[in-house]
């Protein structure tokens, strides 16, 4: 199946979710002119169909391999790879000082989006660049981001996130992997991490490990966790890659999917002789760290909206080809397309509505790191709310959509040829990785609700009532509002037993307030604008009230949780 850029909806949701007028005419992002954003939403557009949607299929069924000297990539992926970095997709929303192009992250967010419709597990590899990125330019030193910078930001070279080892993984705490002082302001280097994604490939002429390590004698836990540069290949005087850093790869995972991204055991310092430099202070891993972690973890969410849009894609294909059984009732019992038949539609129209509403979420958090950039308080607390509820429930949406697009394509849709089966194994780690979901609730609940005295969470409620308009809707967010200010006061366990249900009530108000601002200003009576109606009517008729009915699991106690031993689970 031939992928379409979802070019158009793209566009309509960063002007009226994002509002990318109003940052085009900042002086930060002047750059922005409308004529400049259609460009590069049409050009990202033609190169990931070109290139990247072919590779696809070959990314899945061959995979990352590896070998004695390092991972091999399908064949066509080194070329496709090195056409992304000479088109400047990588730049894109890097700031000119550091190599790019200054362009706002929502639409940086929008390119990646492409490129992983197109193709998932191949666009994991800019993304990881881009939470490098984030990292150094924040933390980093200024040798460090002259060094450094203008390749991440071109994407010649390649970042990755090295936190998870197999004793440390939700507690990054527990890590053991230690650096040690050289004496000349470098660190050694030595330990394992596992899980990495494209810790190595053979696509880029170097890869940069921001590797989060322990110093002698540091802190117990979270409070003695440093963050550290570790090329794969040390750069000689002029700047370029020379003596190779002592960074094994041991072996990649069999995973049940994204078999294009290699996911590495990484083994450093087997040899005594890997070399990593300190980003930011001594012990201040943890906040650089979350500079990664929560770019990465709206990047996830964003690719809830890839999977779903590439699934929603080919079942609407399948739905409109696949001849079966007349329609109930009718008279005419000549078969139709499984399109006609109610239930289809549903889950097509539920499909829609799903993917819009995660693209509404996820892009409205990208808007949000833009506005904070330019100095916006308020953005920046509304971007911490935002960003569980977009990691989480985007990561949600991506499963449930992958799933309903299986589903329709019936028997065929379980049987790999079809491709459908691809999409929902690829789906499946969105809420496990960067933190998993449960994780995002928790800190919903355990910090964001409390965030400024509550008054993050009360502007967010404030605004959605102010502008939303349904009934149902309405009542979602009043429902919102008692669950979290009851949850604010609430005890440890019971905030955590109520948090996940929380979650998905306060993503489901956020979403709907976007769409119906969306479906507003959708007036025209072409197919996009029907089917934006359309899906938005759905959303509002159908899922709003899905998770009203939350809120009794959202008010329940933890009580029921520990009426039983841990070893009764057993029976």
């Amino acid at each position: 199946m031939p992928y379409t850029p979802a070019t158009a909806e793209q566009r309509f949701v960063l002007d009226t979710v994002v509002g990318i007028g109003e940052l085009g005419a900042t002086e930060r992002f002047a750059a922005a002119s409308d004529d400049v954003i259609d460009a590069v939403l049409e050009g990202a557009g033609q190169f990931a169909a070109g290139e990247w949607a072919p590779l696809n299929h070959a990314g899945d069924t061959v995979g990352a391999k590896w070998t004695p000297d390092g991972v091999r990539m399908p064949d066509g992926y080194g070329r496709a790879y090195q056409d992304y970095v000479d088109g400047g997709w990588g730049t894109i929303g890097v700031p000119e000082a550091h190599g790019g192009q200054g362009l706002p992250f929502a639409i940086q967010t929008a390119v990646l989006e492409t490129l992983g419709t197109a193709n998932m597990g191949f666009a994991l590899c800019p993304t990881l660049t881009v939470g490098a990125i984030e990292a150094l330019a924040h933390h980093g030193t200024q040798a460090q981001q002259a060094l450094y910078l203008p390749h991440l930001a071109t994407g010649a070279w390649t970042g990755t996130m090295n936190l998870t080892e197999s004793q440390a993984g939700s507690d990054v705490g527990a890590l053991r992997t230690v650096a040690t002082p050289r004496g000349d302001g470098t660190w050694s280097i030595k330990g394992t991490k596992i899980f990495i994604s494209f810790g190595d490939h053979d696509m880029a002429e170097n890869i940069v490990h921001l590797v989060l390590a322990r110093t002698p004698d540091a802190p117990a836990g979270t409070r003695g966790i440093s963050l550290f540069l570790v090329p794969k290949y040390r750069l000689d005087a002029e700047g370029r890659p020379g003596d190779f850093n002592d960074v094994r790869t041991v072996s990649i995972e069999h995973k049940m999917g994204l078999h294009a991204s290699p996911t590495c055991v990484l083994s450093f310092g087997d040899h005594d002789d890997c070399i990593g430099e300190l980003i930011g202070p001594e012990h201040g891993g943890m906040r650089a760290m979350f500079t990664m972690m929560n770019n990465a973890r709206l990047n996830v969410g964003l690719q809830g909206v890839q999977v779903a849009e590439a699934a929603t894609q080919k079942a609407v294909e399948y739905a409109r080809e696949r001849i079966q059984s007349s329609r109930a009732g009718s008279q005419d019992r000549t078969p139709v397309a499984i399109i006609e038949h109610p239930d289809v539609r549903r889950m097509l129209l539920r499909m829609k509505a799903q993917t819009q509403a995660a693209r509404a979420l996820v892009y409205y958090a990208a808007g949000q790191v833009d506005r904070a950039a330019l100095g916006d308080e308020a953005a920046n607390d509304r971007l911490e709310v935002m960003t569980p509820l977009a990691k989480a429930h985007g990561t949600d949406l991506g499963n449930e959509v992958a799933s309903l697009g299986v589903q329709i394509h019936g028997g065929m849709g379980y049987i790999e040829e079809t491709g459908a089966a691809q999409y929902f194994r690829d789906a499946r780690i969105t809420p496990i990785y960067e933190g998993t979901n449960g994780i995002q609730a928790a800190d919903l609940v355990g910090r964001k609700l409390g965030l400024r005295g509550g008054a993050a969470f009360a502007s967010l409620i404030a605004d959605i009532r102010a502008e939303a308009k349904d009934a149902q809707l309405l009542a979602l967010v009043a429902a919102c509002e008692t669950v979290g200010l009851r949850l604010v006061a609430a005890e440890a366990d019971d905030k955590l037993a109520a948090s996940y249900p929380f979650l998905t009530m306060l993503s489901v108000a956020s979403c709907g307030w976007l769409l119906e601002r969306q479906a507003r200003a959708a007036t025209g009576d072409d197919a996009f604008a029907q089917i934006k109606r359309a899906a938005v009517r759905f959303y509002l008729e159908q899922i709003v009230p899905e998770a009203l009915g939350l809120e009794a699991a959202a008010s329940a106690s933890a009580e029921v949780l520990y009426e039983v031993e841990a070893n009764v689970f057993a029976a």
